[in-house]
């Protein structure tokens, strides 16, 4: 992150440079998106430095929800970009002003080798960090919107049609907008603790209960604390005289072994003798 960081920095110095002196908006949006980017990184660090924190006695499972809040951010400030962009565009093209062809297809190339080389740093640290997933996706958008400009000084140079810096600002700032819906998406199930991707719950609560000795789960909750951090907690009804500390230990490891969930919290029940229970119920009360 520090390496797409710095990369990042010299690319918004050059952009916005250039889009003043160009009158290019296709340049000023990149550098917006770029700007978006250095925060998204700086975030991501500390969201990630308290992320290894303790949380104390009152945060029991620490701060490791910072690294999702920063990409819920990361992700609504793409969004709020991307309008930006859009408003601006559009109220350039009642009356598109000259932009300098030359100089936006020298910055355009510029930027894309720049967003590309900090896309490769990105893409070599772990994706199921859903903060280094959200950094890597705003520099994948940096380099698209990058193709974007080129394609934009092209035009210019060949048929100065201006119109068409205004309309790839649009086409940048749909690609910032796509690019963050995932961003938006997956920190909200995290913090509404939806179950995680790819876990089908009815199938863990079957395998559950194939287990010898188990004969029913109940309360079944599965989350995630953070990408990565998947926890369980479910109520497991034993049969009437079964080990039941070997069945929670047999459990525990069908939920290792097959979903990865290691972080379990199983309230043992034994199974409730029919008859017994009609029994007390329907006994007399005392005279």
């Amino acid at each position: 992150m520090l390496v797409a960081a710095a990369i990042n920095a010299a690319l918004i110095a050059a952009t916005v440079i250039g889009g003043i002196l160009t009158g290019s908006l296709a340049l000023l949006a990149d550098a917006g998106h770029v700007l978006s980017d250095l925060g998204a990184i700086g975030l991501a660090l500390v969201a990630a430095a308290l992320a290894a924190r303790s949380g104390g006695p009152r945060r029991t499972f620490g701060y490791q929800r910072s690294e999702v809040m920063a990409a819920l951010l990361n992700g609504v400030t793409l969004v709020a970009i991307a309008v930006l962009i859009v408003v601006a565009a559009i109220d350039r093209l009642g009356d598109p002003p000259a932009v300098g062809g030359t100089g936006v297809l020298v910055l355009g190339v510029v930027g894309l080798a720049g967003n590309a080389a900090a896309t490769w740093v990105l893409a070599g640290g772990q994706r199921q960090d859903l903060n280094l997933e959200a950094v890597l996706r705003h520099s994948v958008a940096d380099a698209l919107g990058s193709l974007g400009v080129i394609a934009s000084g092209t035009v210019i140079l060949a048929t100065d049609w201006k119109p068409i810096d205004p309309l790839v600002s649009i086409a940048i700032a749909v690609l910032i907008l796509a690019s963050s819906i995932r961003l938006v998406r997956e920190p909200l199930e995290v913090l509404m603790e939806a179950a995680p991707p790819g876990v089908d719950v009815e199938g863990v609560a079957r395998a559950m209960c194939s287990v010898d000795g188990v004969r029913a789960v109940h309360e079944l909750h599965v989350w995630s604390v953070t990408p990565g951090f998947e926890a369980l907690a479910a109520h497991v009804v034993a049969a009437g005289g079964a080990d039941r500390d070997l069945a929670r230990r047999e459990v525990e490891f069908v939920l290792r072994d097959r979903y990865g969930i290691e972080h379990t919290t199983l309230q043992m029940e034994e199974e409730a003798d029919d008859d017994a229970l009609l029994e007390v119920q329907t006994k007399p009360p005392p005279s």
